[in-house]
């Protein structure tokens, strides 16, 4: 193989996105389908007015990043709308060669007057078996040439929600009214697990339990009994942390929550962001804090648009932390966070970090294998350890024509 690493090689390898919002990946010209069926009102029904209005390639802060979701999640209040989306979503990352995805979304936005969590969830199942099916009976993948399309999928409980976002939130703050805040929240991130144990239990491939939305002022270890839950069924444990507070909320990530993944992690290494005062030595902190990750492997789910787009101090690649990342030993994975919102494909973020955390070909192989090897994947250990190793020898075939 050649020194540089190419656009067609990193296309053609096999890849994974381990953090990816169903609702932020919707295909543009199925959004705009779906709006008009819904009556759902856009600012442009182009997809060329969309882009230039909504969904950018840069956004001024968070807010603008995340007023796209107002119109995705308004097309996802159908059942048959979110199978098609995860359907899609599992036809697209196939045909960049992604071979493994787990796809998180908040079944309790979806809830509508006539259908429930568990609904939305075998509704979303049932679109990810679908979008698998073709490749996954296709000759390259029966003869062994190519590994098959495999799926998981990770529920999230929300932070905190507002009435307004969905009947089932409106439900849970009506019958809850008196109650602190912080534990209206956390009854709805307990009952989300309940039924995500119930579900997997049933067979469907619920592989794991996230934690999403706002992140400063409202702590993972509000959602301990939630997270508890699931570790005693089983349910492997994500959670975004240090996305927007420092190393302290990926500390109590890990420890309160039994977090066997960190969504981000992009402030690990701010120890100026560090406010227990109790933390004298900030320095040490940070490196024992990583340094722990590394040796337990704990992974941590990089998303670099993503993060570029939603964090103003990050002004390249070059001022992302995945470059320190890498040095330090951790066992990072490259995902896309949201395809639609950020404009982007697995096979781009990895072009990205290729080129703007020069990263080596050896380091490429290890980023790639190890997002197959931090699946939380819906199988025994055996199944597991068999598909990463297909998946390396398919690696390795494509890297010796290169």
């Amino acid at each position: 193989m050649k020194d540089r690493v190419t656009p067609e090689f990193i296309r053609a390898v096999p890849k994974s996105d381990l953090h990816l919002h169903l609702d932020g990946s919707l295909r543009l010209k199925t959004l705009i389908e779906l709006a008009r069926e819904a009556k759902v009102k856009l600012p442009s029904f182009s997809e060329a007015g969309l882009r230039k209005l909504v969904f950018k390639d840069s956004y001024r802060d968070l807010p603008e990043y995340l007023h796209g979701f107002m119109y995705t999640c308004a097309v996802l209040q159908d059942l048959e709308n979110l199978s098609r989306a995860a359907q899609e979503l599992v036809e697209d990352n196939a045909a960049e060669g992604v071979r493994y995805i787990e796809v998180r979304f908040a079944p309790q936005l979806h809830v509508t007057a006539t259908t429930g969590v568990r609904d939305v969830v075998r509704a979303v199942a049932a679109g990810l078996a679908a979008g698998a099916k073709a490749h996954n009976n296709s000759k390259t993948v029966k003869s062994g040439e190519d590994v098959p399309f495999r799926y998981g999928m990770i529920l999230c409980a929300m932070r905190r929600f507002k009435k307004g976002m969905s009947p089932y939130f409106a439900d849970m703050l009506r019958l809850m009214e008196h109650a602190p805040k912080d534990e209206v929240f956390a009854a709805a991130s307990l009952e989300l697990a309940r039924a995500g144990v119930e579900l997997s239990v049933e067979g469907l491939p619920v592989v794991g339990f996230d934690l999403a939305g706002e992140e400063a002022g409202f702590p993972p270890a509000d959602h301990w009994a939630a997270y508890q839950y699931a570790h005693n069924h089983f349910i492997r444990k994500t959670v975004h942390a240090g996305e927007a507070y420092g190393p302290e909320s990926i500390w109590q990530a890990i420890t309160q929550c039994h977090a066997n993944r960190i969504g981000h992690g992009t402030f690990l290494f701010a120890q100026d962001m560090i406010q227990d005062p109790k933390i004298e030595d900030r320095k040490r902190y940070v490196e024992d804090l990583t340094n722990y990750m590394a040796s337990q492997r704990i992974g941590v789910e990089v998303c670099v648009t993503s993060n570029l787009q939603t964090i103003p101090s990050l002004k390249s690649i070059s001022a992302h932390p995945i470059r320190r990342m890498i040095d330090s030993g951790l066992a990072v994975s490259i995902c896309t966070d949201n395809r639609l919102i950020s404009n982007t494909t697995v096979s781009r973020e990895l072009e990205l970090v290729v080129e703007g955390a020069k990263v080596s070909r050896a380091e490429l192989r290890r980023l790639i294998v190890a997002g197959f090897k931090g699946a939380f994947f819906h199988g025994s250990f055996a199944d597991k350890r068999a598909f990463v190793e297909a998946v390396e020898r398919r690696y390795e075939m494509l890297e010796s024509r290169a």
